[in-house]
């Protein structure tokens, strides 16, 4: 829970008084905010500072100074700037260009990447007062009203008004260390709101996956949505559909990859958003299926439970993870399927993970990268269990086998009965040489389904023809 946001908020904002129709954009001094330059990434500020040498405006915007003032750590600090991103790529050698509907220049410090945006309007001739260099008529909409493309440069009075939420219109000048609130995000964000820019219905129209960052910062911030704000969500939901798979699978890893999956999930499924991510997934969830002592919905919100407790304490989650916790009921409905119609359990597990994956990456791309491991830890699933002789030795050392093995306890920990399976590998991984032969002798006396060895059937010599002729004779 967030904690002195009121306090910190109310320090920055003393300065709008009682007024109740303010005039845009409040300028609060250094002496009436909590922000300093001891708050800001170094790199960030060489950035602000380089592009002001060279005789460019430039700010600090959005994320970065949202989070300071409700007490949250910035990690990320985006500069935006009049330059253009060629103007700035030439600035910095240590810059590369990205980008074709949203251009951008990212420059590398390390592992630290701090991305220059250069002010944006909705049209170029809307700017009469931008450099004629800013005008750049490269913008496009798709049938459905989706931006493709959205580089039409401007000042930053359009480039706030064109932003998502309030909050993330206020820009910090290292001039004289002032924030400029352009659209109300401090009143905002001491109300605990989100609230877009402009009018809902048509600021969701040129982008749908605001939508989803509604909803993402709902649950980081733990922030109530404004009323005119998330009342179109559920009727514009399906726009989710038109934008390309790839852009929604990093929009995915942002949702429940940032310690809030379990809010997250729950606002998705109540905005109906869920399903144009997930549709697979969602369908289970709306008939509660269950396969035995198996919940989907029990499975899925497990593995989010555990996702974001690693992520609050500092560990790190790989994507793949997220993605096979998230697809592992719609694998076992249709594994079940295919055994049903007599298919061996495991051609039927690889069946069903080709079917589900190909599903999904009709709603969200699956890098290959992460589509083999997520593979590899369900096989692990029908390997567990198969405990006697070389095989928990050959498991031990697979690749894959720690992200199994976790995988495994959240089956566990969702209420699935595996006759103490994850408490017997925590054993046998921590476990002398010794006792680990002890553990596998014990499952083997045990003599468990599917771990006895088969008996091999009697060889039956193939009759010559001699004899066959003879034996007809």
């Amino acid at each position: 829970m967030l904690t002195g946001i009121k306090s910190l908020v109310r320090k920055t904002v003393s300065l709008l008084g009682t007024k109740t129709q303010p005039q845009y954009p409040i300028v609060v001094p250094r002496d009436k905010h909590t922000l300093s330059r001891k708050n800001i990434s170094p790199n960030a500020l060489k950035v602000l500072y380089r592009l002001q040498e060279a005789g460019y405006e430039s700010y600090l915007v959005g994320g970065c100074i949202r989070d300071h003032l409700i007490g949250i750590e910035p990690k990320d600090f985006d500069v935006v700037t009049n330059a253009t991103p060629e103007e700035v790529h030439d600035i910095f050698a240590n810059s590369r260009l990205i980008g074709r509907r949203f251009k951008l220049v990212h420059v590398t410090y390390g592992r630290e990447i701090i991305e220059v945006s250069t002010f944006r309007a909705n049209q170029a001739d809307s700017a009469p007062t931008a450099p004629k260099s800013l005008k750049d008529k490269d913008t496009a909409r798709s049938a459905h009203g989706i931006i493709l493309r959205d580089n039409v440069y401007g000042t930053i009075d359009e480039d706030a008004i064109r932003r998502d939420f309030t909050f993330n219109a206020l820009y910090y000048n290292v001039k004289d260390f002032a924030i400029h609130d352009y659209c109300g995000g401090l009143k905002d964000i001491e109300q605990r709101q989100i609230r877009i820019i402009g009018d809902p219905r048509a600021r969701y129209q040129e982008d749908p996956v605001r939508m989803l960052r509604a909803i993402r910062f709902a649950a980081k911030l733990n922030f109530e949505i404004e009323e005119q704000t998330k009342a179109p969500i559920k009727e514009m939901a399906h726009l989710l559909d038109h934008i390309p798979p790839a852009r929604l699978f990093e929009e995915v890893l942002k949702l429940l990859s940032s310690g809030n999956g379990v809010r997250t999930f729950t606002l998705l499924r109540e905005f109906g958003l869920f399903k144009y991510l997930f549709p697979d997934a969602d369908a289970l969830l709306d008939r509660e299926w269950k396969q035995g002592q198996f919940s989907a919905e029990r499975f899925i919100l497990r593995g989010l439970e555990n996702t974001d407790e690693r992520i609050q304490s500092g560990k790190s989650t790989a994507p793949y993870f997220l993605y096979a916790f998230m697809l592992w009921p719609s694998v076992l409905l249709r594994q079940s399927e295919f055994e049903q119609q007599g298919m061996p359990t495991t051609p039927a597990l690889h069946h069903a993970a080709t079917m589900v994956l190909d599903n999904q990456i009709a709603s969200t791309s699956i890098p290959r990268r992460f589509s083999t491991p997520m593979r590899e830890i369900w096989d692990l699933q029908l390997r567990l269990p198969k405990r006697h002789g070389k095989r928990p030795f050959i498991l031990l050392s697979h690749p894959r086998f720690r992200a199994a093995f976790d995988f495994l306890l959240i089956r566990e920990e969702s209420g699935e009965a595996l006759d103490g399976l994850g408490s017997w590998w925590e054993s046998f991984q921590h476990a002398p040489e010794n006792q680990q032969r002890q553990l596998i002798d014990k499952v083997t006396a045990s003599k468990e389904p599917g771990d006895a060895k088969k008996r091999r059937r009697p060889r039956h010599r193939r009759k010559s023809n001699t004899v066959r002729r003879q034996q007809e004779d």
